[in-house]
């Protein structure tokens, strides 16, 4: 009995040409940068946040929001832009030395792991040592990654708090050099005279966890002035300094009026 040979086709997963397209669309995506200065709350310069522009050539004068644009693409993706922003950096160096001030980059828990095994980088980072990263609160790590491996590249600050599922137990795994309390939290606690005595009683907690808490989002004067008046470190928002290019960053103001 002659023996019959099965051929088994192996099926491949049809991509689909749409999502082909939205790939080729992030890809596509084209990026410039501003900054926003961060004032102490006696009105010395402490930091400049550098922040990502996201346009696509099929629509120059549109923009993307950034979380958005960095949800879409790849770790690979958002390692190749924070190198694009560290080498920006690096081209201010004598300025950020000169004037004694730091400079902090927004990257999400995997890519920072992500950019820790690359040498060449790393060497980069440690040519910048005012140089901060931002991490949002509510990331995810690799099950085999820990917060403390996260700390290899620097002193890290902790963005957005109050906004996603971060809470005190996850200030006590890492150490923050500073965190950041997002305006919703701190719009909503100032509403009431109790809110505003909480939000003077959690910043003091927080101080516990790290060496300053920088309050974003202040866009009135009467919000600046209760800033200075609690236990906030520094604050950030349009009161203060709408984000610049970043190629006028010479012109910044070193102490506000």
């Amino acid at each position: 009995m002659k023996s019959t040979q099965v051929i088994q086709q192996i099926s491949i997963p049809d991509v689909g040409l749409k999502s082909l397209q939205e790939r080729r669309y992030w890809l596509g995506c084209e990026r410039a940068y501003t900054y926003q200065p961060i004032y102490k709350t006696n009105g010395q310069l402490m930091a400049v946040e550098l922040l990502t522009i996201v346009t696509h050539p099929s629509h120059p004068g549109q923009r993307i929001a950034p979380d958005r644009y960095f949800a879409e693409v790849a770790v690979k993706q958002r390692s190749d832009v924070v190198k694009e922003q560290l080498m920006l950096l690096a081209e201010k160096k004598a300025f950020f030395e000169k004037n004694q001030i730091l400079a902090s980059v927004n990257v999400d828990g995997p890519t920072l792991l992500t950019l820790r095994k690359d040498p060449q980088l790393a060497a980069l980072i440690e040519s910048l040592p005012w140089v901060r990263f931002e991490l949002v609160e509510h990331i995810r790590l690799p099950q085999d990654s820990t917060f403390a491996s996260m700390c290899e590249l620097g002193p890290l600050w902790l963005d957005d708090f109050g906004t996603g599922m971060a809470n005190f137990s996850a200030l006590s795994e890492v150490h923050y050099d500073y965190i950041k309390v997002a305006r919703e939290l701190f719009i909503m606690l100032r509403k009431t005279q109790e809110g505003r005595n909480l939000f003077t009683q959690l910043l003091q907690l927080m101080n516990c966890y790290c060496q300053g808490v920088i309050v974003e989002g202040v866009e009135t004067l009467e919000e600046w002035r209760d800033v200075q008046q609690s236990p906030a470190y520094a604050a950030q928002g349009y009161f203060l300094s709408r984000p610049v290019p970043f190629s006028s960053l010479e012109n910044v103001l070193l102490t506000l009026a």
